[in-house]
């Protein structure tokens, strides 16, 4: 095996372990629940919110947002470490980004069966393009301050990526090829785990957050 594909197969590994960390679920059981049979029963960060409350809730959004920054952190520091001056170093962010947004969605330990990965995602994102998360955050902001609907405002999010990470690359404001085509796979993820929130806001049968 040459340098290159043992960098991409750490990065990935790594990356999947980390994502498959079940903070939701380990913040719940330490307050005596398995948020698992609560709510919606997801893991994500929005579930352990509307069934513990804010202070835990924002405790596992930045938990599960800073193992998605920290694979690709690693994922840089390991692909130096192998290998020297890569062709395309964004590529290696990517791969243990991916991996750990699926180890978040599909982790081992749950039988495969975890959370939607928006924090996760957003970490990810924030270590290989952060001045696309800050314009991303804005729309995800405003859309949730005008509808009070978190799966709006996260599937509006998501498809504003790939058009954010368009406008900056033609800017020169980012670098890297493959940032387009991940943006694009990060939002079709995202809005793919919403589907069933979809169903509900056409249905009518969707929570506002101050509902819930």
């Amino acid at each position: 095996m040459n340098h290159s594909a043992l960098s991409y197969l750490i990065a990935a590994v790594v990356g999947y372990l980390l994502g498959s960390c079940p903070n939701g679920l380990i913040v719940s059981r330490a307050r005596g629940i398995d948020i698992r049979k609560h709510g919606s029963g997801n893991i994500g960060a929005t579930n352990v919110l509307r069934v513990l409350g804010k202070k835990l809730g924002y405790l596992v959004f930045a938990l599960d947002t800073a193992k998605g920054f920290v694979a690709v952190i690693l994922a840089y520091w390991i692909v130096h470490t192998v290998q020297p001056a890569p062709f395309h170093p964004e590529l290696i962010g990517i791969g243990a980004g991916v991996a750990c947004i699926l180890g978040h969605t599909f982790p081992v330990w749950l039988g495969f069966r975890g959370g939607k990965g928006v924090a996760t995602s957003a970490g990810v994102l924030l270590g290989l393009m952060p001045v696309a998360v800050l314009s991303v955050f804005v729309v995800w902001l405003f859309l949730f301050k005008t509808t009070r609907y978190v799966s709006v405002a996260s599937i509006g999010a998501a498809v504003s990526l790939p058009i954010f990470v368009l406008l900056y690359l033609n800017f020169k404001m980012l670098t890297g090829p493959s940032l387009l085509p991940f943006s694009i796979l990060i939002a079709a993820v995202v809005i793919w785990r919403h589907r069933s929130n979809m169903q509900r806001l056409f249905q009518g049968k969707e929570q506002r957050f101050d509902q819930e």
